[in-house]
C-alpha cells in the first residue's frame, strides 16, 4: 500500500536543490578551463580537469529535474490544476524571456569575439555590443563559419527553465486526466523500487534510453528534437513528483545510500577512464565497449542520485531554518545570472595573465559574489522580482524584530 505521510516540506530536498545549483557554478567555471567546447575558453586548457568534470556529468541535471518534480508535487497538492498552471507560467516564463534578451546575449557576444580572435580574417565580424544586440534580438545576425552558425535569440543555459516550464504544463494536463496522479505514481514507485529493484530498474531504463535513443537524438537543448534528453529529464521530473511525499522510499534510500555511493564511485572511475582513453576527436571505440560503457554511465547516473538522496534524507531532513529559506529563494536568481557572470569575467580575466589557480579562484569567488549581489538587489525591487523568478512583493519585517534573511 502507498505510505500515508504527513510530509509537507522536504528540507533535505531543498538543501539538495541548493547544492545542485551551487555545483553548476563550479561546473561551468570548469567548462572555461577543460578542453571541451564552450562559449569562451582559456588560452591554456587543463586536460587533467576532465575526470573531475566527469564526476558530476552523468547525474547533476537529472538530479535537478528530480528535485524540481518533487517541489512541483508540493505545489500541486496545495492548489488546483488551474492555479498550478498559472503559477508555473508566472514563475518561469518571465525569467526565461528576460534572460534570453538581457542576460544571455553577452554570452553569445563574447563567443563571437573569441571566435574572431581565433579565426582572423574569417567571415564572422565583431560589431559593437549595441549593434550585435539588435541583430541578436531580431534574429538578423549572420554568425556562421565552416557550416556552423550561432542562431539567435538563444536560451543557452536557460534551456533548463524552458524544459521545466514545458514539463510543468504537460504535468498539468496529466493531472486533469488523473487528479490523483501523485498518489498513483507514489504507490507504483513504492511497489517497484524495493529491494534490489531500487537500484536495478532505474538503471535499466537509463541504459536502454542511452543505448537506443542517444545515437539517434544527440543532446541539443533545442526542445524539438531532443528526445533522449526528454526521455531522461521528464522521467526524472515525474520520479521526483512521485517520491516527494513517500516515507517508504525515503527510508529505502537511506538504507541503500552507502551501497549506491560505492557503486557510483566505481562506475565513475570506469566511465572517466574510458572517456580519457578515447578523448581524441577522432577516437573510435569498439561498439561493444561503447554499449558497455553506456550501461556503466547509467549505473553511475542513478547510483549517484540515490546516494545523494539517501544521505540527504539521513542528515538534512531536520535542517531547516532561515539560511535554507534564504538560499532556497536565491538559487533561481543565482541560476539565471551565473553563466553570464562566468563568461564575461573569464574572458576578461584571461587577459591579465594571472597564475591559473589564482585566476580560477577569483572567478569562482567573483561569480558567487555576483550571484549574491544580484539576489540582494533584485529581491528588493517589486517590478524586477518576477523577472528573476521571485514571487510577490518584498516582505516587510515587523517593527519589533530584526529583518529576516529571506
Amino acid at each position: 500500500m502507498t505510505s500515508v505521510t504527513s510530509l509537507d516540506r522536504r528540507h533535505d530536498l531543498d538543501w539538495i536543490r541548493v547544492g545542485a545549483f551551487f555545483l553548476l557554478i563550479l561546473y561551468h567555471t570548469g567548462m572555461f578551463y577543460v578542453p571541451w567546447d564552450w562559449h569562451v575558453k582559456t588560452p591554456h586548457p587543463v586536460e587533467a580537469l576532465e575526470p573531475l568534470m566527469q564526476l558530476t556529468n552523468p547525474w547533476r541535471l537529472t538530479l535537478l529535474f528530480l528535485v524540481s518534480g518533487a517541489a512541483t508535487r508540493f505545489m500541486a497538492d496545495r492548489s488546483t490544476v488551474g492555479r498550478l498552471t498559472t503559477s508555473r507560467i508566472a514563475r518561469l516564463l518571465p525569467p526565461l524571456l528576460f534572460a534570453m534578451f538581457v542576460i544571455v546575449p553577452p554570452q553569445s557576444y563574447y563567443e563571437i569575439v573569441e571566435h574572431v580572435a581565433a579565426n582572423p580574417g574569417g567571415p564572422v565580424a565583431v560589431d559593437s555590443y549595441g549593434v550585435f544586440w539588435r541583430k541578436y534580438a531580431t534574429a538578423s545576425g549572420n554568425w556562421c563559419d565552416q557550416g556552423e552558425c550561432l542562431i539567435t535569440p538563444t536560451w543557452n543555459h536557460m534551456w533548463f527553465v524552458a524544459y521545466l516550464l514545458v514539463y510543468s504544463l504537460v504535468l498539468a494536463l496529466m493531472l486533469l486526466v488523473l487528479p490523483k496522479l501523485g498518489d498513483r505514481l507514489q504507490g507504483g514507485l513504492e511497489r517497484m523500487l524495493k529491494g534490489a529493484g531500487l537500484l536495478i530498474w532505474p538503471v535499466v531504463f537509463l541504459a536502454v534510453t542511452r543505448i537506443f535513443l542517444l545515437p539517434r537524438f544527440e543532446i541539443t537543448h533545442d526542445l524539438i528534437e531532443d528526445w533522449y534528453n526528454h526521455a531522461v529529464s521528464f522521467a526524472a521530473f515525474l520520479l521526483g513528483f512521485g517520491l516527494a511525499k513517500s516515507e517508504v522510499l525515503k527510508a529505502r534510500l537511506i538504507k541503500v545510500r552507502w551501497t549506491a555511493l560505492a557503486l557510483a564511485f566505481v562506475c565513475w572511475a570506469g566511465w572517466a577512464s574510458y572517456a580519457w582513453i578515447y578523448r581524441a576527436d577522432d577516437a573510435n571505440p569498439p561498439e561493444a565497449l561503447r554499449i558497455v560503457m553506456r550501461c556503466v554511465y547509467s549505473t553511475d547516473q542513478w547510483c549517484a542520485i540515490v546516494a545523494i538522496l539517501g544521505f540527504g534524507a539521513k542528515h538534512l531532513s531536520d535542517k531547516g531554518g532561515p539560511v535554507l529559506r534564504y538560499l532556497t529563494l536565491g538559487v533561481f536568481p543565482f541560476y539565471i545570472v551565473h553563466q553570464t557572470l562566468i563568461v564575461v569575467m573569464a574572458h576578461n580575466l584571461a587577459k591579465l595573465g594571472l597564475p591559473q589557480a589564482l585566476e580560477g579562484a577569483i572567478l569562482v569567488a567573483a561569480t558567487f559574489a555576483g550571484c549574491f549581489a544580484t539576489y540582494e538587489i533584485v529581491r528588493r525591487i517589486p517590478g524586477v522580482r518576477a523577472l528573476f523568478g521571485l514571487k510577490g512583493q518584498p516582505a516587510a519585517a515587523p517593527a519589533n524584530r530584526p529583518p529576516a534573511v529571506a
